[in-house]
């Protein structure tokens, strides 16, 4: 029955990336569906043992050298070259690693506090604008070497649109929290409506910055320490926004002539720029809802030119379906799925 489902949809013009997006399940998976279901596993893997494959004795050896009093506090990597020294070899620092890791004998030694594992962030899915924003703040050069102007910028990841920015001579919480303040009265923001994704940095977690996220009524989201991945959509933006033709080369002349700047590139983002990640409509088109009838009409005009002359077309259309759901630091499962569809 699902891929009737998929043979009609794709007929009907849909796109089958989308289908199986959709559907939750991998494009691999459709085509070994299409093969049929009795095949099973078609893998075949080694039928033999391989012939480097430590013994049980040379692999107890390795462990009653790493567990002897001589060696028990020295890691695999100052084991191997003292036995070198000695005129010894037993196994490669690898090997040591591995047969220790299997054994359960790999544990944190010394002083020094483990290193902890950070979690990638919850992933965020907006279906609409104004219930993901991400934002961040990066730097302008000002005519005083070694000093900044900072460049507050907010984007909404569904529609990308630039809700809100600011340029401070300062990166301070109580500039953020004002800033916030006022984007969430400007966009009409309720309680428990809007997720606000960042980093660490202490304007983001500053105090004044948190008490006001909890006065408004906006969850927190924060990346991973040093992770730039955890916040992608702030990070694209700030690129587009660097490597624009007619971002200065030297630094501003004043505050002032930063915040001109800034204002200009922020109207062509948002009114003019056509963004690949939504269809190629424009932010403000898409967090107006203008973009359904955009895309309507692209659909159409294709649709109409197939028609006149079908012999150009070997395929179905161009896909102008209107990007519905963005998510925010997707799941690993669901980043691999888009990844081989």
């Amino acid at each position: 029955m699902t891929l009737a489902h998929v043979d009609e949809a794709v007929e009907s013009g849909a796109c089958l990336n989308r289908v199986c997006e959709e559907l939750g399940i991998a494009a691999t998976t459709l085509q070994r569906w299409r093969r049929g279901r009795d095949e099973g596993d078609l893998r075949s893997g080694p039928k033999t043992e391989p012939r480097n494959k430590l013994t049980e004795q040379e692999r107890q050896v390795i462990i009653d050298v790493a567990c002897s009093p001589e060696f028990r506090d020295l890691s695999p990597k100052q084991i191997v070259p003292r036995l070198a020294d000695r005129g010894e070899y037993i196994a490669s620092e690898s090997t040591f690693y591995r047969v220790l890791r299997d054994e359960k004998l790999l544990k944190h030694r010394g002083r020094a506090k483990a290193a902890n594992k950070r979690h990638r962030p919850e992933q965020k899915v907006a279906t609409a604008p104004c219930q993901v924003w991400s934002w961040d703040i990066t730097y302008l050069q000002s005519p005083v070497r070694g000093s900044f102007f900072y460049l507050y910028l907010v984007l909404d990841v569904w529609s990308r649109k630039i809700v809100g920015w600011e340029v401070h001579e300062s990166e301070l919480s109580s500039h953020s929290a004002q800033l916030l303040s006022k984007l969430c009265a400007a966009e009409h923001i309720d309680h428990d409506q809007l997720t606000l994704h960042s980093d660490n940095g202490g304007p983001m977690k500053g105090a004044t910055m948190l008490a006001t996220l909890q006065e408004l009524g906006v969850a927190a989201s924060f990346s991973r320490p040093r992770v730039s991945n955890d916040n992608p959509y702030s990070e694209s933006l700030f690129r587009t926004c660097k490597y624009r033709p007619n971002f200065p080369s030297k630094p501003f002349a004043s505050i002032d002539a930063a915040r001109e700047w800034v204002a200009a590139f922020v109207d062509w983002y948002n009114t003019e720029h056509q963004h690949s990640g939504i269809q190629f409509v424009t932010p403000s088109e898409r967090h107006a809802g203008s973009h359904l009838n955009i895309l309507a009409n692209r659909q159409t005009v294709y649709e109409l030119a197939r028609a006149k002359r079908p012999e150009r077309w070997s395929r179905s259309i161009r896909c102008f379906d209107p990007i519905e759901t963005v998510t925010l630091n997707p799941k690993l499962e669901n980043t691999q799925l888009k990844s081989v569809a």
